[in-house]
């Protein structure tokens, strides 16, 4: 990080892994994400305080005024219908290569990944999209393959995978009972572009197949208690925090260049003071939807230091997403700080930390998560 790297100075050492994990380039597929987590390597004031903290938010979220008939989301901590509480969300593959623009629907995500999607192609980046309602989408993608490390990531929402196929490396993950998936059949919508931009989740697409699949719409039995109740620890509804006002090391940034790691896209966030959010930009043009034009916009930026191995020489890779005690930031209202995350397993989810190793609390709202790919971690900015 180029103007932050400061920061991590007055980060405790004893908060830093002391685990190494496979560098970029790696193509031992054999030993992909089973990197051990000892117990003792996560910070020791993290299990008594993550317990209390998960206690008091709990309370808080319930005793917090909300509208009759709704419940807070384990997404995103606003408040939603209760007709869906134990409906499973979706983690939908979304191209977003320049030829699949403008998408549909990507506004009304919960949470947002962006993930490189190849070493080739100056690094094009692919978006999973995670929804709640999906019952209430019109359109959304266009939709694309996935990759292993998508497959890893929806385990921890119990969500189903809505893609496209992909490389035969996703076959071995796909196989786990957990990872509930459909692929390759939804709707073909004209819009004068190749065939592979022509696949959008429609009105009704998720009910039919869901059912022709047998799939279960409701959480099972793979889903951890957190995927139906909180996901994250978020702040109550209805209040709204400051960084600067709970850490010392609390720094202004109003503008994420990610072109560095991401030179394809040339993904940006800004902050726009207006909503209090951060607006998502590529191309050079900040992302608006094609239906409603309302801007792909984030009230919470997660962006996660993650190391890769490649997998051959076409440029297919997978992130070493399941690892312990890594570097990362959090942006929220036009302030950052540095954080610590860890996972521990394809079901279980993502924690963060702060620097004092209290899991992190998020304001309500929408997400968005980059996994930055660490060779480029030092060359993106943050002003």
């Amino acid at each position: 990080m180029k103007k932050n790297q400061r920061i991590w100075s007055a980060v405790t050492a004893a908060m830093i892994a002391a685990s190494v994990l496979a560098g970029c380039g790696s193509n031992d597929s054999s030993a992909l994400n089973t990197v051990s987590v000892p117990e003792e390597s996560i910070p020791t004031s993290t299990a008594s305080d993550s317990a209390e903290a998960s206690t008091e938010a709990s309370t808080e979220q319930t005793s917090a005024e909300i509208p009759d008939g709704d419940y807070l989301s384990e997404l995103t901590g606003t408040p939603i219908s209760e007709d869906i509480k134990d409906q499973r969300p979706i983690a939908a593959m979304v191209d977003n290569e320049k030829t699949a623009l403008p998408h549909y629907g990507t506004a009304d995500a919960d949470i947002v990944y962006e993930l490189m999607n190849s070493t080739e192609n100056d690094r094009v980046t692919r978006l999973m999209c995670v929804v709640k309602d999906w019952g209430a989408i019109k359109q959304l993608g266009s939709i694309r393959s996935t990759r292993p490390t998508n497959i890893l990531l929806m385990g921890e929402y119990n969500a189903v995978l809505c893609h496209d196929g992909g490389p035969f490396y996703i076959d071995e993950y796909l196989k786990n009972a957990w990872a509930d998936h459909l692929s390759g059949v939804f709707s073909r919508v004209k819009n004068g572009k190749d065939w592979e931009f022509t696949e959008y989740i429609c009105t009704g697409d998720l009910d039919s197949n869901l059912d022709s699949a047998g799939i279960s719409k409701t959480y099972n039995q793979y889903a951890v208690d957190s995927a139906k109740t909180s996901h994250f620890q978020f702040a109550q509804w209805g209040t709204e925090f400051d960084l600067a006002d709970k850490y010392s090391d609390a720094s202004a940034a109003t503008d994420v260049d990610l072109s560095a790691a991401f030179k394809h896209n040339k993904s940006a966030l800004k902050y726009n003071d207006s909503t209090g959010t951060y607006d998502y930009y590529e191309y050079g043009s900040r992302h608006e939807d094609a239906d409603s034009g309302d801007p792909l916009t984030f009230k919470n930026v997660i962006l996660e230091n993650c190391t890769f191995s490649q997998l051959d020489k076409n440029g297919y890779l997978i992130y070493n997403c399941i690892a312990s005690n890594q570097k990362g930031y959090y942006l929220t209202n036009g302030k950052m700080i540095p954080i610590f995350w860890t996972k521990t397993d394809a079901t279980q989810p993502t924690q963060f930390f702060d620097s004092d190793g209290n899991e992190l609390v998020l304001n309500t709202g929408k997400t968005y998560i980059s996994l930055v790919p660490s060779d480029y971690w030092d060359s993106i900015t943050i002003q």
